[in-house]
């Protein structure tokens, strides 16, 4: 289960801060993960060797973590998609009650906390 986290973790690195590389550094590292190709066969169309490319790809994750730890903009989306979820949950339960003064009220500090962190 771990390689799947570190897969989505990339994923989600690279939709966040992927503008912020380079051309050269989007495509190859979109190569590797995007288009699933290897080592050899980016080197190979890019007309470099296959160890600048195991380095370029070690330096791309490096940046995109660097900018993680500075800006936290992907913990931010991950706590306000767990805000949501909990949101969902409340309001089914509101739904299934009829009723709701309890649930109302939690529904408007969940509300106020996501308007908060965006």
């Amino acid at each position: 289960m771990e390689e799947m986290d570190k897969i989505v973790e990339q994923g989600l690195l690279y939709d966040f801060y992927g503008e912020l590389l380079t051309e050269h550094q989007r495509q190859i590292y979109e190569d590797a993960f995007w288009n699933d190709l290897s080592l050899s066969e980016i080197a190979a169309e890019r007309g470099i060797s296959r160890q600048g490319v195991h380095d370029l790809l070690r330096r791309c994750n490096k940046l995109l973590a660097g900018y993680e730890s500075k800006l936290h903009l992907v913990e931010k989306f991950e706590k306000t998609k767990a805000s949501v979820q909990e949101l969902s949950k409340e309001i089914a339960a509101l739904e299934g009650t009829g009723g709701g003064g309890e649930h109302i009220s939690n529904l408007k500090k969940r509300v106020n906390e996501i308007l908060e962190e965006l």
